[in-house]
């Protein structure tokens, strides 16, 4: 298939995800070596997660699938530009390559955009609107950092 023709497929399950009233307009499919691994959709509405964005379904399914957390060979095609969740689990996955075809500006159109988001994790921790906040006092029995070093040394 084509990178035109899988971007089709993207954009149909969007199409259709949303057509029969069970999601949001969004869809992705993980590709390795011109053939689909895995397909997302958005799940958001139906599963009342708000992590179910078709581009992390369709990482989890290929991860399942080829058995690995490195998809650096594959390629994601999403009918959307990913939201800045979906962009750092595409870097977590280290895939290379995402094409999309609606921009963020299309998204914001019709009340999907994700500006706000990408505004408030451009910030310094201190000026966003949801604090971070760090206890300082806490000191663990079991500081399971130090045992992940001991285990990967």
């Amino acid at each position: 298939m084509s990178q035109k023709e899988f971007m089709q497929m993207a954009i149909e399950l969007a199409y259709d995800n949303t057509k029969n009233k069970k999601g949001k307009p969004f869809g992705a499919l993980i590709v390795k070596d011109g053939r689909i691994v895995a397909k997302g959709v958005n799940d958001v509405l139906e599963t009342h997660d708000p992590t179910a964005h078709a581009e992390l379904q369709a990482i989890r399914e290929a991860c399942r699938i080829l058995t690995k957390t490195d998809l650096s060979d594959c390629e994601l095609y999403a009918s959307g530009e990913p939201c800045p969740m979906c962009l750092s689990a595409i870097y977590w996955a280290n895939i290379q390559h995402v094409y999309y075809a609606f921009t963020a500006e299309d998204e914001e159109a019709a009340g999907l955009g994700t500006k706000y988001v990408y505004q408030q994790v451009s910030l310094p921790k201190e000026e966003r609107d949801i604090k971070l906040i760090k206890l300082n006092n806490l000191i663990p029995e079991k500081d399971p950092f130090v045992l992940w070093k001991e285990r990967n040394d």
